[in-house]
């Protein structure tokens, strides 16, 4: 039996989700600056069956110099593999019992509910995103989807990720470097004399032709020693991550310009001390087209069967997938 006689009514949590959705989608994520640079530039992708495949080369051929009888190498290489997740799901669910809708029967009555619901629901989807982007797939059981924490490791040769592991395959690992250790002719401390120089050391090693870590980001600390760093002059913004409605400096490197950003915020989850060196090309958000932020029951929803209610959940599937991480780093500043 229906919780009211009034199909709209019935209907209205669903209905408003799908109505919602590309707007829901916008907003999540729109919110997140290294979401939004892959949103723009075309980094969202679509996947279909059981798992989420990447083809990979995973070695190379090797190449000899010879002249006359010389004998020709041709030592058999596994070249292309693939590296495969498994798709992950995260839901915000929320419900309206018979007494609310009852009370609230008016069209403008049930719009401004449902509205106050639906705030609520991408406010919890943005910061369950946020979470996940910086952790490193272990939260809720191994259910999250695996961020930063996990694509970008501290100790780079640890780990098996996407289901290669990275002690046996080098070219599947990330690089590392702590600032305390690793440039000791620099310095030992990243402060305002030692900061730009670490960072340009970074991107010139892990860079080639055009492809490089182009988008930076760190916690408040490293920032902020950054921008002590730069003199005013040198403190430009970057017009690119500018007009998705982020404030970010612009980084000149050997490698070309790159943008830095600051992963602040009340309930920031960024780890202390640390700076993620990003290449955005090789970064990829993979989703289902059926759950990417929209309902997840049709119809009425999902109405329990011995209670007055009406439950609905708005739904996203996939998982982050970092596919080369040949130019992506992470560096230690503490």
């Amino acid at each position: 039996m229906a919780v009211t006689s009034n199909r709209w009514l019935r209907q209205v949590l669903t209905t408003s989700l799908e109505d919602r959705s590309k707007d829901i989608q916008d907003l999540v994520f729109s919110s997140n600056p290294v979401l939004a640079i892959l949103r723009e530039n075309d980094r969202f992708k679509e996947y279909s069956g059981p798992d989420i495949r990447v083809p990979l080369t995973i070695d190379k051929l090797d190449g000899q110099w010879f002249t006359g009888y010389d004998k020709l190498n041709n030592q058999p290489k596994e070249l292309i593999n693939s590296a495969v997740w498994t798709p992950k799901n995260v839901a915000v669910g929320f419900s309206l019992t018979g007494t609310e809708i009852l009370a609230n029967e008016g069209r403008a009555k049930i719009i401004d509910l449902v509205d106050t619901y639906m705030e609520n629901a991408e406010d919890s989807m943005k910061n369950v995103m946020e979470e996940a982007i910086h952790g490193d797939g272990t939260g809720s059981g191994g259910r999250e989807m695996i961020g930063f924490g996990g694509a970008i490791p501290i100790v780079a040769n640890t780990g098996v990720y996407g289901g290669i592991d990275r002690a046996q395959v080098p070219m599947w690992r990330t690089s590392s470097f702590n600032a305390t250790t690793d440039f000791p002719d620099i310095g030992t401390a990243f402060d305002v004399t030692t900061a730009m120089r670490i960072l340009r050391r970074i991107i010139a090693q892990r860079s080639k032709g055009t492809r490089k870590a182009d988008l930076i980001i760190c916690d408040i600390k490293s920032y902020d020693v950054i921008q002590s760093a730069l003199t005013s002059i040198q403190r430009i913004t970057s017009a690119n991550v500018g007009k998705l409605g982020f404030d970010a400096l612009e980084l000149s490197t050997p490698a070309g310009p790159v943008a830095i950003l600051c992963a602040n915020g009340v309930g920031t989850v960024m780890p202390d001390n640390t700076i993620y060196g990003i290449d955005s090309q090789a970064l990829e958000m993979r989703y289902h087209p059926s759950r990417n932020m929209v309902p997840l029951f049709d119809g009425d929803g999902a109405r329990p069967i011995n209670q007055d209610a009406i439950v609905q959940y708005l739904v996203w599937n996939g998982e982050m997938v970092l596919k080369n991480p040949r130019y992506t780093w992470r560096l230690v500043t503490a």
